[in-house]
């Protein structure tokens, strides 16, 4: 049976979509489409036709199950699709709930009139897979929202709400109370209005584009650093330049050429790759399918400062109660005022509401009662990361946390099962790995121990979903999937200092590369003392010297880098003083070191990592390291992550890359077997 179906109401027609979850446009609903509109056409005795779905949203984008499938190119394809609604000779209305996006809204723009109710978003995230609007989006959308709009939307993918719709003129009528109703009674009103007003036919909202062409390059200036490295949001500004310069029928054959050359580049297939990433990290293996998670109705949080902060505001923010526990009244005072100046900050950008703000700080309870955790069904541990303290404070959780009760440590290396075996109840013990700032930043390393139950990792995983984190599974090994892969980076970039790089020269080719920012920047951002032994005499690296003389980064204006009162970063002649120092000490020869020898000794062996740590059985598949890396350090999402860009590169390339850096990588270093292998048999990581 199809998902589109028909039925009149008066002399209007209308077409309603039922193909559940979200009205996905599939190849049985673009035929459906197509057949109602020429029902429509035929019969004299229709005067109107109302295009609406069921569930919880209209039309809300492609169905990504046929992507790669005959079924994603069978006709009619989308193009066909909107060009025959567009071309109906009686008035067709879209009716709009829930999300209208990308084809859903190509499809909204091709019917003459648009009617939404106020919750309704519309928007094109095709970019967000490295692709544009392919069913004339491009052209339609600035003629009906106007060029400056048209461009925010298209380039960036961010949705708009109906109201601002409304008053952009992308929706021509809000709907308060029953939207079939409404719609049917706007079809009525609109039924005899001729000529009917196609969007492709339309040109005032380009009149201004069109004797101001600069905008397109101011538009490109003031997004050029979120853009930096991405072919999409560019292509995206040539398709709506075309709907400018060119006839609705010459713009809308650039737009298809732009999209078939995003559409077989490396970059969209990094996104789309990326797209079922995010989701499959979702999935666990090995345990029974039954398995139901533990309910969890009030958290606790042992420490207020960065971490224990973040971390609270997370289910404060989803409408969880926390207990927040501190040694002493000051940390907990300041940790919570911390935390209520965070929300103020998100208030006043207007993302909050100041009743919100009040609502989840009044969901908190401070104390300094460590037994007040009893109450808690999870505990979530953020103290210094030191395996004693650790353990200590697990020890003292088993004696009061109730029964049931999930005890999490949010340790960045340390070993989970060893934290656990200091409980009587390993089966209740698991790591909830918070990146950090961790009310900010979206990835969860959910570690998986020895003895973690099944129930509690199902919990774990769906209370991320819950409290808007992307989860990835674990294995216990140091420093786990992220940080265990950032170790031979990081160890290769202070070789490379000794053997005659600059701190700024392997920043740069990071930076060149996608990455936010290079190693020497991020520890000069997060802290050149992090793990630091606090001993100023004790100076075996280049690390402890600067830390012995207080260059502990930004927060000191000095660190690898000199800053000045702005926090701009200068080359730093003391640091190249100290590092000269210790290449005279280890006899080390100073030479030129090229752009790609940074590449193979930090980048390289981060893949060779990935894959000890595959080899090793610590993450389920390639596709969840990838997700960490660009969820949790910035990897750029266009280079789909460090498996998937070792793939696109060639895995013989990487081994031959590791081979011929591997006499200066050190004796600790390991080839992976898994690689070679891969490489040999001309496999991939990803594919």
């Amino acid at each position: 049976m199809s998902p589109i179906s028909t039925h009149r109401h008066d002399d209007v027609l209308i077409v309603t979509s039922n193909n559940p979850p979200v009205n996905a446009l599939g190849h049985a609903v673009r035929e459906g489409l197509v057949k109602a509109i020429e029902e429509a056409d035929a019969d004299e005795a229709v005067k109107a036709v109302v295009i609406i779905a069921q569930g919880q949203t209209f039309f809300a984008g492609a169905d990504i199950s046929e992507f790669g499938t005959p079924k994603a190119f069978a006709q009619p394809m989308l193009p066909q699709v909107v060009d025959r609604i567009e071309a109906c000779t009686k008035p067709v209305v879209a009716a709009i709930h829930g999300t209208a996006f990308g084809g859903g809204l190509e499809v909204a723009l091709a019917c003459h009139y648009r009617v939404a109710v106020p919750s309704a978003k519309l928007g094109v995230p095709e970019v967000k897979l490295g692709l544009l609007p392919g069913a004339g989006g491009t052209q339609r959308l600035p003629r009906v929202a106007g060029v400056r709009r048209a461009l925010e939307m298209a380039a960036t993918g961010n949705p708009v709400g109906a109201k601002e719709a409304y008053a952009a003129g992308l929706v021509d009528k809000l709907i308060e109370g029953d939207l079939l109703q409404h719609a049917v009674a706007y079809a009525h009103e609109v039924k005899d209005t001729r000529p009917l007003p196609k969007s492709s036919e339309r040109d005032e909202k380009l009149r201004e584009a069109r004797e101001n062409p600069g905008i397109f390059d101011e538009f490109r200036k003031a997004n050029a650093k979120k853009f930096r490295g991405f072919d999409a949001p560019e292509f995206n500004v040539r398709a709506i330049e075309a709907a400018v310069a060119k006839p609705y029928s010459e713009g809308v054959t650039t737009e298809r050429q732009l999209f078939m050359e995003l559409m077989s580049g490396t970059q969209a297939k990094a996104q789309q790759y990326f797209f079922f990433a995010e989701r499959k990290a979702s999935k666990i293996e090995g345990l029974p399918e039954d398995t139901k998670p533990r309910d969890i109705r009030r958290v606790g949080v042992i420490g207020a400062g960065t971490m224990g902060g973040g971390i609270s505001m997370n289910f404060l923010s989803a409408g969880i109660p926390v207990t927040i526990v501190e040694m002493a009244q000051d940390a907990l005072d300041r940790g919570t005022g911390v935390m209520l100046k965070n929300y103020q900050a998100t208030a006043a950008k207007g993302k909050m509401t100041a009743e919100q703000v009040g609502q989840a700080m009044g969901l908190l309870k401070p104390t300094l009662d460590f037994d007040a955790l009893s109450e808690c069904d999870l505990i979530i541990e953020a103290v210094f990361e030191n395996m004693d303290v650790k353990k200590e404070v697990f020890g003292r959780l088993d004696k009061i946390a109730k029964p049931g009760a999930i005890l999490a440590s949010n340790t960045s290396y340390l070993n989970i099962d060893e934290i656990a075996a200091s409980t009587s109840r390993p089966q209740d013990v698991v790591g909830l790995h918070f990146f950090s700032p961790a009310n900010v930043m979206k990835l969860l390393e959910v570690v998986r121990g020895a003895k973690t139950a099944p129930d509690v990792l199902v919990t774990a995983m769906q209370l991320a979903k819950k409290i808007r984190k992307v989860a990835v599974v674990a294995g216990v090994c140091y420093g786990f999937i992220g940080n265990r892969m950032l170790i031979p980076r990081q160890t290769q970039a202070m070789r490379l200092l000794l053997e005659g790089a600059t701190p700024e020269q392997v920043d740069r080719v990071h930076v060149e590369f996608g990455m936010p920012m290079g190693p020497f920047q991020m520890a000069d951002l997060a802290g050149v003392d992090i793990g630091w032994h606090r001993d100023p005499s004790r100076i075996e690296n280049i690390r402890d010297a600067l830390c012995a003389i207080d260059r502990w980064g930004q927060k000191k204006s000095a660190g690898f880098y000199d800053y000045d009162e702005k926090r701009r970063p200068s080359p730093s002649a003391k640091v190249q003083e100290i590092i000269e120092e210790f290449r005279t000490r280890e006899g080390v020869q100073e030479r030129e070191i090229s752009d790609q020898e940074i590449i193979e000794r930090t980048l390289y062996t981060m893949v060779n990592e990935g894959a000890l740590i595959l080899e090793g059985g610590f993450a389920q598949r390639a596709s969840d390291i990838d997700v960490v890396w660009i969820y949790g350090y910035g990897w750029p999402v266009y280079r789909g992550g460090p498996m998937f860009w070792a793939d696109t590169e060639g895995l013989p390339k990487i081994v031959e890359g590791i081979r011929r850096q591997q006499e200066r990588l050190g004796v600790d270093f390991k080839l992976s077997e898994l690689l070679v292998r891969k490489a040999e048999a001309g496999e991939k990581f990803t594919r």
